[in-house]
């Protein structure tokens, strides 16, 4: 039995012939840095993808770099949205299921970094808003889906979360509040297996956007990371939290130094 071919947002189909017993991934924020490495690396294993972004025009341009034969559906919009969220499930489900849900998309804040003494409450909103209760939504949305197919729930967190870095306050407030939340998943979840990954420093636009001006061309690019989430999906680890300095395959650890080496990019 095979499906009809899903829309990756620019009106043409990436394949044909996909069978339902492919696996579905949902990838949010996945236009640029490490939302697109990691929707072009589940593309390539296989996977059919679900992938929002706010900006339509990027995240249709991410998506035509797939390889050849991959199924996406690109739905531009705000994950806060109630509206969008729904938008992604019901794409998920025309594709078969969600087997994964990458909670990915956020927002840093106010760019140069603010002291908590001076974090201007509205921008805090909307940090908790993006980082905590959006992602929260969405896996409550899917759960259901993914209890029936044994899926994952993978949410990108930060070294912030767990440290004290000046500036840092509100984007790490954040991500410890979704660290927490997915922590008690997990122990509720038995089907379900639920994991925070810490990446590390990349060169990305967040992370450009937090020291602005500076050079910040030797972190290493976000493709350098993926055959630790590779890993980590691959063997189905256990729930819990991660560095994906960790989980890197010994033979990745000499790739991840050269990438580090590259010229800057920015997405």
């Amino acid at each position: 039995m095979t499906d009809k071919p899903a829309d990756n947002g620019t009106g043409q189909a990436r394949t044909q012939g996909t069978t339902r017993a492919a696996r579905v991934a949902v990838v949010t924020g996945a236009s640029r840095g490490l939302g697109r490495a990691l929707a072009h690396a589940l593309a390539e294993d296989g996977y059919r993808l679900v992938v929002d972004a706010r900006d339509g025009a990027a995240l249709r341009a991410a998506m035509a770099g797939l390889p050849a034969g991959a199924v996406a559906s690109a739905i531009p919009g705000d994950i806060t949205d109630p509206a969008h969220r729904g938008d992604l499930r019901r794409a998920a489900e025309a594709l078969g299921g969600p087997d994964l849900l990458i909670n990915n998309a956020g927002t840093l804040g106010p760019s140069p970094l603010p002291a908590i003494s001076d974090f201007p409450l509205d921008e805090l909103r909307t940090a908790f808003e993006v980082n905590v209760i959006a992602p929260v939504a969405l896996t409550q949305m899917l759960l259901p889906a993914l209890r029936e197919r044994g899926g994952a729930v993978l949410s990108v967190t930060s070294d912030a979360a767990v440290e004290a870095y000046a500036g840092w306050g509100g984007y790490g407030a954040a991500k410890a509040a979704l660290e927490q939340a997915c922590n008690v998943l997990a122990a509720e979840e038995v089907a379900v297996r639920v994991w925070r990954v810490d990446p590390g420093d990349l060169r990305t636009q967040m992370h450009q956007d937090a020291f602005p001006g500076e050079d910040i061309s030797d972190r290493p690019l976000p493709e350098s990371v993926v055959p630790a989430f590779r890993r980590l999906i691959g063997e189905r680890m256990p729930s819990g939290r991660y560095r994906a300095a960790d989980l890197m395959p010994a033979g990745d650890q000499a790739a991840e130094a050269a990438a580090a080496a590259e010229p800057a990019v920015r997405s």
